[in-house]
């Protein structure tokens, strides 16, 4: 008797592919004895062409039904009782047998009795000699594994025929078999269903065999059905889940308890280890995979269909089960053989041959000579900069959200503070000593990153050394170092890296989080930055469209960690303070646009302008520098016109937007010194603006051939020349910035501080303009990390500032009142009357020397290295040694908040060797749509 055969073809919107499908089950050799068609709910012309086909039955089902679902329900309403030797064959929309497919898979049943399900070896449809896949198994750890996938059918898996599992495409199975084990798990409505069906069935005494003979073409797996394409995350979704489902429906006795309690901590690991792979996209169907099964109302009924039709131990699969060490080769080569050619590497200069290293350690012994006044410093200040905190623990309680001694208040910290608190952790015996090792090895820091930078634009030797040592010695960097302005030395060493990293943070997760990392510190160190940087990202991500999720996740840390204090300067009615630079609010010249077009950050023209008398009066300063800038400008300018403009152009654009930010700088003022408003150092700014004209440079070089030797020394020797009086002038100690012990106080209030932490220390500072500032000071003395835009950018006197101001006046004169009450409630222990800047503020400070000397509440203590120090000795000691508000429950979710998301980022962006580019699923277009892709090494 001839086995009976009922092909039932379950659809939904599956209407491209029906036409190929039905033609081919027209054309079988030996055709099926009955056609079910099935309709899942279609939304196209899919149940117009089943009806149409002339099954022997057509049926409509709901669309929530999967395709296992799809099955029962024609098995249900459309088949008369089962007969003997009655096999179902399961074809969905896309599945389109060769003419030889049935008969090939009822040939391999008829020969073996035992056999119940028997799987054809599905082809690709868009390459017919491309096995799609064939075969099933599981690993030890219940991981399901394809046998063949994606592998040219040269029939070397002829022989395969005895596998745990096969598709559900094309299964021929015994209808027997599918009414006692209940037909697929409702559990598993597409991964895994065919697989976990085949396992049942092989527990309950079947075999299960593939028949590499019989062929099916195939556009998708079982998780297309239904669908025209499906999302990496959406796949490794579904497979993750019908892991989890499968590992609790065959746990055995108390392990589903344990499993359970493990699934959401599991899940959260594993969110870490695909962070680790580049691969944070996967965290959302961990975490959904893991919470849906653990609340899944069918684990219960899977569990007990398993149990009813088991009649054999799970030893009986064990042989075709394949161990994890198997899983991860198989992967490993199908990774390989899915690389395909590689694309032809760039050569590029050599870091020691091609001059990288030579300029590195030529700008290192300029940095050490430049600086050498630094050798053997504790600290530096002078200008913006100051000393930072004295231990570690108090640099990092800056960070976030807290107390904050200048301004005597409790609220958000400025980002820089955070950016403090790692580098003078570096150096954690002696915070204060990371910002002098900074200062001397910024010079070849910022030659290196410049020099890494070009030679991505670059295939010659000569442009990167050029780029690097101009780069190094930029007016900006140079400016911004002898004034203090710390933060713009950060940028300006870190806008290379960021460019690179960026650059690579469309094809890399790593790249795109150390872009974050780096992001994050530029936009602390340097705010009035941050506008350029987003108008260059945004043009970035029109550029690259399809990676715009990793972009935009460049500007998270940086948006996370300006958060408090963007909440609390809008709410308080000035926005723009948060542009305001995050170090001690010093004057500074503020120069024309014309001047900012040569890079001349505060006016002194590269510091000719003190040169002017040198150089007579036929010939000036200013217009020397201007002239030796010349060469680097119009080598600059001719980048929009030669090969590689479309390089050059958008160096230039950068360097435009630079100059725009520079110019824009300079009209905010948002802090004062003193009597005088500060506007915001425009160093960064222009430091943009040199990075593009430095890589405009490095383009037309490179255009130039061989013939690029003497351009390139031209600008290098003119570009030295012209910075000369920058390099100079710390040598010569007419710098801003000097070495420090360690503190702006007095050694003997440094030594009462530490113990009695909450002293305060009165400090009058006489003005050139015949003013005395007056500023109070806690403890040591303030540090750089204690600096809080929230207080320097106050647009009004607080009560506290208010009596500071009537104390400091009274001291400061001889007005007769006795300011006992106002020492004592200030809890002012000290008062340092700095010395004159000038003649002008000397008779300031002789009229205030007198006013402090015969106050009879003060003693005098004597000359210091900072200035005259006077006590007042009647303060109490209640208070002084207890500590301040710490912000309380809201520094610790800011912290907690910060801390995981700069956690992730970290992780993300530590570069693994291992990391490889997984596996894929054909969409129903053909196309590959690639897991997790990454293009990291």
């Amino acid at each position: 008797m001839q086995p009976r055969v009922v092909a039932i073809l379950v659809a939904r919107n599956g209407a491209a592919f029906l036409a190929r499908t039905l033609s081919a089950l027209n054309s079988q050799s030996r055709r099926p004895d009955a056609l079910i068609t099935v309709d899942a709910g279609s939304r196209d012309d899919t149940a117009t062409l089943l009806a149409a086909a002339g099954p022997t039955q057509f049926v409509t089902a709901p669309a929530r039904l999967s395709f296992g679902g799809g099955v029962a329900h024609a098995v249900h309403v459309a088949l008369p009782p089962p007969i003997e030797d009655e096999w179902l064959w399961l074809l969905s929309a896309d599945s389109a047998p060769q003419p030889d497919a049935l008969a090939r898979l009822l040939g391999a049943v008829e020969i073996a009795p035992s056999v119940a399900i028997a799987g054809p070896k599905l082809m690709r449809s868009d390459a017919p000699d491309t096995i799609a896949r064939y075969g099933e198994s599981v690993t030890r750890l219940g991981a399901s594994v394809l046998l063949v996938e994606n592998e040219l059918d040269q029939a070397q898996y002829d022989t395969l025929s005895d596998v745990l599992g096969v598709s559900a495409s094309g299964m021929l199975v015994r209808r027997s078999v599918w009414s006692a084990l209940g037909g697929f798990d409702p559990g598993l409505p597409s991964v895994d269903a065919a697989l976990d069906f085949s396992i049942r069935a092989r527990l309950a005494g079947h075999r299960v065999v593939g028949v590499p003979a019989a062929r099916i073409s195939s556009v998708g797996g079982p998780e297309m059905f239904g669908r025209a394409s499906l999302s990496a995350r959406t796949t490794a979704l579904l497979r993750r889940r019908a892991q989890l489902h499968r590992r609790m429906v065959y746990a055995r006795g108390l392990a589903p308890l344990f499993l359970w309690l493990s699934l959401v901590p599991l899940a959260i690991l594993r969110s870490v280890l695909q962070i680790l792979r580049k691969q944070p996209g996967l965290i959302g169907g961990e975490l959904a995979a893991a919470f849906g099964t653990a609340f899944s109302a069918s684990i219960p009924n899977a569990r007990i269909r398993l149990r009813r039709g088991r009649k054999l131990g799970w030893a009986a699969i064990a042989p075709l089960r394949i161990s994890s060490s198997v899983a991860r080769e198989r992967r490993a080569s199908r990774t390989i053989d899915s690389d395909g050619p590689k694309p032809a590497v760039r050569v590029r200069a050599s870091f020691v041959s091609g001059g990288g290293a030579g300029v590195v350690v030529f700008t290192a012994l300029v940095g050490v000579i430049v600086f050498g006044r630094l050798l053997g410093a504790s600290a530096v200040s002078g200008g913006a900069l100051l000393p930072l905190s004295r231990t570690v623990g108090e640099l990092w309680a800056n960070v976030g959200y807290g107390w904050h001694a200048v301004g005597g208040s409790v609220g958000a910290s400025d980002p820089f503070a955070a950016v403090l608190a790692v580098i003078g952790s570096l150096t954690f015996w002696s915070p204060s000593l990371s910002i002098v090792l900074l200062y001397l090895v910024a010079l070849p820091l910022a030659a290196l990153g410049a020099w890494w930078c070009a030679v991505r634009i670059s295939t010659r030797a000569w442009p990167p050394a050029i780029a690097a040592l101009l780069w190094a010695f930029a007016p900006p960097l140079l400016a911004s170092m002898e004034a203090g302005q710390l933060g713009a030395v950060l940028a300006h060493v870190l806008l290379p890296w960021l460019v690179l990293a960026s650059l690579a943070a469309a094809r890399s997760w790593s790249a795109g989080a150390a872009a974050a990392l780096l992001f994050a510190v530029v936009a602390a160190s340097s705010p009035a930055v941050v506008p350029a940087l987003v108008v260059l990202l945004l043009v970035w991500i029109a550029i690259n469209p399809a990676r715009i999720v990793r972009l935009v996740g460049i500007v998270i840390p940086a948006a996370a960690l300006f958060a408090p204090l963007i909440y609390t300067q809008v709410l308080r009615g000035t926005p723009l303070a948060i542009f305001a630079d995050p170090v001690l609010p010093a004057p500074h010249g503020v120069p024309t646009p014309a001047q900012l077009a040569i890079g001349s950050a505060d006016g002194s023209i590269g510091g000719w302008t003190n040169l002017h008398a040198l150089l007579g009066s036929a010939l000036s300063g200013p217009l020397v520098y201007t002239i030796l800038l010349v060469p680097l400008l119009l080598f600059a300018l001719a980048a929009a016109f030669l090969p590689g403009s479309s390089r050059g152009i958008p160096a230039l654009a950068t360097a435009m937007l630079g100059f725009a930010t520079a110019v824009a700088a300079t009209h905010l003022e948002l802090t004062t010194a003193g009597a005088h408003s500060v506007s915001v150092w425009p160093g960064s700014g222009l430091s943009l603006m040199w990075l593009g004209l430095v890589g405009a440079l490095v383009v037309t070089l490179d255009a130039l051939g061989r013939g690029v030797a003497l351009p390139a020394l031209v600008v290098a020797l003119t570009a030295a020349i012209a910075v000369s009086p920058l390099l100079v002038a710390p040598l010569a100690g007419i710098a801003n910035i000097g070495p420090t012990a360690g503190s702006v106080l007095p050694a003997y209030v440094v030594a009462e501080g530490t113990s009695r932490p909450n002293i305060g220390t009165l400090v009058l500072t006489p003005q050139a303009d015949g003013a005395l500032a007056a500023t109070l000071q806690r403890g040591s003395g303030n540090s750089l990390d204690d600096q809080s835009t929230l207080a320097a950018t106050s647009r009004s006197l607080g009560k506290s500032e208010k009596s500071l101001l009537t104390l400091a006046g009274n001291l400061a004169s001889r007005s007769g009142l006795d300011s006992s009450a106002l020492l004592r409630a200030n809890r002012i222990g000290f008062v340092l009357l700095a010395a004159a800047p000038d003649a002008t503020a000397a008779s300031v400070h002789e009229r205030a020397q007198d006013a402090l000397n015969g106050n009879g509440i003060l003693t005098p203590v004597g000359t210091t290295s900072v200035g005259l120090l006077w006590r007042y000795e009647a303060l109490p000691s209640t208070g002084l040694s207890g500590g301040n508000p710490d912000g309380g429950s809201t520094r610790t979710w800011v912290l907690g908040v910060l801390g995981g998301i700069f956690l992730i980022t970290v992780l993300l962006a530590i570069p693994l060797r291992g990391t490889r580019r997984r596996g894929s699923v054909a969409t129903a277009t053909g196309e590959r749509a690639t897991l997790g892709e990454d293009d990291d090494d």
